[in-house]
């Protein structure tokens, strides 16, 4: 799939497969990229992965792992079941981030560093250097229950990754009134979870819409 703007992607977190297929059955034309959550793929393991390779051929899919040891194993585990790219945790060691890398290449896959916990530039930059290219940037969870936006450090450090050669993928209670926020930043893609998944309280029409709504708004500024 060539990138001409950023992605749009759901994040699948049920705990079943058969929640994760009706949520993204009901979007999947909307969205570029499927993600197996972290307990999903805690809950199902790589089944889910060759499930929705199998049903989803033509999209990207993603396994957040968040791999932190093991990388050369686990990652091998997940790319082999049809992810093409996998989550690695910041506090991961350099040499577990390159064993996993090294697995990426293997399978012409992709490293995402989860950018969780303490990290610094000075990390983004091995990161870079291994051959990484992406990295996910979070709202932490405190400031949306607390109301706060997306603020000023959060774009600076965004930023700073991008000028190091990250590639982001952006999330944390993300609305598509937020997008433009990010027309400067080196933006892979969107992700949501609970809205595009109708696990808001939200009918099946108000994903679909929802997930025009971002499209709309990505399509503005890109």
């Amino acid at each position: 799939m060539n990138q001409t703007q950023p992605y749009l992607q759901i994040a699948l977190d049920s705990t079943d497969l058969s929640t994760a297929l009706n949520d993204v059955h009901h979007v999947a034309d909307a969205v570029d990229v499927i993600e197996v959550g972290t307990v999903l793929a805690f809950s199902e393991g790589m089944h889910a992965l060759k499930t929705l390779r199998q049903h989803y051929p033509q999209h990207i899919l993603v396994c957040d792992m968040k791999l932190l040891d093991a990388g050369e194993t686990l990652a091998e585990m997940a790319f082999a079941s049809g992810a093409n790219w996998v989550t690695v945790g910041a506090a991961a060691h350099i040499e577990t981030v390159r064993s996993a890398q090294r697995i990426a290449q293997q399978f012409n896959g992709e490293i995402q560093i989860e950018l969780f916990g303490h990290w610094t530039i000075e990390d983004a930059k091995l990161w870079v250097e291994s051959g990484v290219t992406q990295a996910i940037y979070h709202r932490s969870r405190d400031a949306q229950a607390a109301g706060v936006g997306w603020g000023e450090h959060d774009l600076l450090l965004m930023e700073q990754l991008s000028e190091v050669g990250l590639e982001l993928s952006i999330t944390g209670g993300i609305v598509p009134e937020d997008i433009h926020l990010f027309k400067n930043i080196r933006a892979k893609s969107f992700i949501a979870g609970r809205a595009l998944a109708n696990h808001d309280g939200n009918t099946i029409h108000d994903g679909k819409t929802i997930a025009r709504e971002f499209r709309k708004q990505i399509n503005h500024y890109w």
